[in-house]
């Protein structure tokens, strides 16, 4: 049905039923038959039945009023209210906020407002710093408790926002291992109350979690890796997509300096987007760079530790070269 059709088609509700009808008591105060009639059959002294019985079957507005049949909301059977109907409902009780979250709202509304922002950590203690005679420990505990597992502030957390201190300062960023658990966390409640399948959008959001605390895939995964095989399967899929992500990025690198072509030039030969081939090949530059970055770093910290080895290795044997007694000494101890 349109939604002109339940715009202008009448309900029940607004529609007026008329009385209904005791067909039945008029048929039996009407004159019988059978004194005039003897040889008529007795069945045809007794009204005519309704329905499958055989008979008469009652047009549409009769069936409406037969007494004793249910009829659904609309006033026929089987059929579906209305969407106006439906919206008709009685709203969800709202519900109760703690008073310490609404005390808190009053006092830091920057971060306990309409829009929540993750807090910075040792916020509890500075709250009671701040305000010694406005809270009791336990009640704020509790309050705290409630607001930090909201899905509201898990949802502030898992879009990467800074943390902020009390005056609405961002101070920190957040842990990459906090962010990928509120990511899993949210996920975890939209898909309990979604029938789509949401774990594409899962993995866009791991990806750009990985993408944007700038360490490399495999460092990642192992800081934020946790006991759940569903989370570890989520994880392994989107750094699996990465990977393949790379791979592209770097053949059409090697392609085009292989090619001997400009930008647009290469571009052109391929059918490809001038502008997306360029936002291609930086960011396979950069991951280039990052990779080389990443591998000296490695190289001088493995030297670094080889060195210190060495030193403590020569330290030692000094210290034991030193605590050994010589000959000469020896010597002088027996001749005194």
């Amino acid at each position: 049905m349109t939604e002109d059709a339940i715009q202008t088609e009448p309900t029940a509700v607004n529609t007026p039923v008329a009385p209904a009808q005791d067909t039945t008591a008029a048929s039996e105060g009407a004159p019988s038959n059978a004194a005039t009639e003897p040889n008529e059959p007795r069945r045809n002294s007794r009204p005519p039945r309704s329905g499958r019985g055989g008979g008469q079957r009652p047009t549409a507005g009769q069936e409406q009023q037969q007494p004793g049949r249910q009829q659904g909301p609309q006033g026929q059977r089987g059929q579906q209210p209305h969407q106006g109907q439906r919206d008709q409902r009685a709203p969800r009780p709202a519900r109760q906020v703690h008073p310490v979250l609404e005390q808190l709202f009053e006092l830091h509304p920057k971060l306990f407002g309409a829009r929540f922002l993750p807090l910075k950590l040792g916020t509890y203690e500075d709250l009671i710093a701040r305000h010694p005679d406005t809270f009791k420990t336990e009640e704020l505990k509790v309050a705290m408790g409630l607001h930090a597992r909201s899905t509201r502030y898990l949802e502030s957390v898992a879009a990467g926002h800074a943390r902020h201190d009390l005056d609405g300062n961002a101070v920190e960023p957040v842990a990459p291992e906090h962010v990928h658990h509120a990511i899993l966390e949210v996920f975890k409640r939209r898909q309990a109350r979604s029938k789509d399948d949401l774990r594409p959008q899962l993995q866009e959001r791991i990806i750009a979690a990985i993408e944007a605390s700038g360490m490399p895939r495999e460092v990642y995964a192992e800081r934020v890796r946790a006991r759940d095989a569903g989370a570890n399967a989520a994880l392994d899929e989107a750094l699996a997509e990465l990977g393949r992500q790379a791979a592209k990025r770097e053949a059409l690198l090697r392609a085009f300096e292989a090619s001997g072509k400009d930008e647009a030039g290469f571009a052109d030969m391929y059918g490809m987007d001038p502008v997306e081939v360029k936002r291609i090949l930086q960011r396979a530059r950069s991951d280039k760079a990052a990779e080389a970055e990443r591998a000296a770093a490695a190289a001088a910290a493995a030297a670094e530790a080889v060195s210190a080895a060495e030193a403590e290795a020569e330290a030692e044997a000094e210290a034991t070269t030193n605590a050994v007694p010589s000959d000469d000494a020896k010597d002088a101890g027996h001749a005194e």
